[in-house]
């Protein structure tokens, strides 16, 4: 019986790789077409590979834990002849796959221990911008190819103290840092640390300034308590930026060489906090629809997020981010925006300070909390984003309007 590849798809859009994370039949079973056979985890979601077809598993070319780039065959299915000239796959299974995986496979279910395939750098879906990071000013022919070797990228070497001409990290410099690393207890960055990492290497490339601004929060609440479901404080936030943007989208636009590119929509994301990163789910064209109709939505967004389950259109795109570091206990922080972004609205932990009432000439207590607004400096002033800010402190005043 013919053979056909079970090939790694395209996941998404800038998506080059996936993880092996589960395997869901075993050698010998019988699967039908577009039945679930591999789990596989990109950087933001995890997603099943298909079968392309009706028919067995002969062979598995994959480990857990490893990751594989887009086109890698992953493994075989035997298929009927008919199925195999439908799908233009009737020609034999090559040997060479089977000859440079290490045997083991038979029929035991466990895939294979090896299996041949590129070397891929880390992508990240939505972030438009290459993943290329510079840190070295100058490196020599020899010290790319060893960091290449390594899977390494010229900022990583930042820690690297130079002795050559002008502080220059020689190769010397390069070996002896990295035997040291050997000394140390080391554990594997996962997928997700390496995006987030990228992402953040990438967005500190530009001036990055904050602004911040006390944010008497108890309109806030005393209008959560009235509503069913109820939203939460990011939620009110998300929703308060979103009508400011959509006055003036200026201050999320992008500085393209000497042009400010508009955003066209006004979709925002929020921070979630996931095991060993941050997903940013996005709200697409949030100043259109009132705070009432986005709490299921948020909150079913903060669900997927948690499972690393986000659909495609609930990701990328997103012309500002929302993040409540509050949650933390944290009162003041500096969030940094993505680097296809140039804001990010950041809300600290309330607390009940004294404040002066004008109208009965005394302090009384309220509910107050730090509201920040870190911004790219070539594309915002202070004064900008001090009127963007004043403009979310303003509507949160009035969150019955929201």
């Amino acid at each position: 019986m013919p053979s056909i590849p079970i090939i790694m798809p395209q996941l998404g859009e800038s998506i080059a790789e996936a993880t092996v994370i589960n395997l869901l039949v075993q050698v010998g079973h019988q699967v039908q077409t577009d039945q679930d056979i591999i789990e596989v985890e990109t950087n933001k979601a995890t997603m099943n590979v298909a079968a392309p077809c009706p028919g067995k598993v002969e062979k598995i070319l994959v480990q857990l834990n490893e990751s594989y780039p887009v086109g890698t065959v992953l493994g075989y299915l035997q298929a009927s002849a008919e199925d195999a000239a439908r799908l233009g796959l009737d020609a034999p299974a090559p040997e060479k796959d089977a000859e440079d995986a290490a045997a083991g496979n038979g029929s035991s279910g466990q895939p294979h221990t090896e299996s041949v395939r590129k070397s891929v750098q880390p992508t990240v879906r939505g972030l438009p911008v290459p993943a290329d990071a510079s840190g070295a000013s100058y490196m020599s022919p020899r010290m790319k190819a060893r960091i290449l070797e390594l899977g390494l990228q010229a900022a990583d070497m930042a820690g690297i103290a130079g002795s050559g001409a002008g502080g220059r990290v020689t190769i010397q410099d390069f070996e002896k840092f990295i035997a040291n690393l050997e000394q140390h207890k080391l554990s594997r960055a996962s997928t997700m640390r390496v995006a987030v990492a990228d992402a953040m290497r990438r967005s500190w490339t530009r001036p990055i300034a904050t602004v911040a601004l006390p944010v008497t929060f108890d309109p806030l609440l005393r209008h959560r308590k009235t509503c069913n479901p109820k939203p939460g404080p990011a939620l009110y936030v998300l929703r308060a930026l979103a009508i400011a943007l959509a006055e003036n989208s200026a201050p999320a636009g992008r500085l393209i060489g000497n042009k400010i590119v508009h955003p066209p929509a006004i979709d925002i994301g929020f921070a979630v906090e996931v095991e060993e990163g941050v997903l940013v789910p996005v709200i697409r064209n949030a100043h259109e629809r009132p705070l009432k109709d986005l709490v299921q939505r948020y909150d079913e967004l903060i669900q997927l997020a948690h499972q690393r389950k986000l659909p495609a259109e609930a990701t990328g795109g997103s012309i500002a981010t929302v993040t409540n570091f509050g949650t933390f206990g944290l009162t003041w922080a500096t969030p940094i925006p993505l680097p296809e972004q140039t804001i990010v609205l950041g809300m600290g932990a309330a607390r009940r300070v004294p404040n002066w009432d004008e109208a009965t000439a005394q302090f009384v207590p309220v509910m107050e909390a730090n509201v920040t607004l870190s911004f790219d400096h070539r594309v915002l002033d202070g004064g900008a984003a001090g009127r963007l800010l004043a403009r979310v402190a303003q509507l949160l005043a009035q969150p019955d309007k929201l």
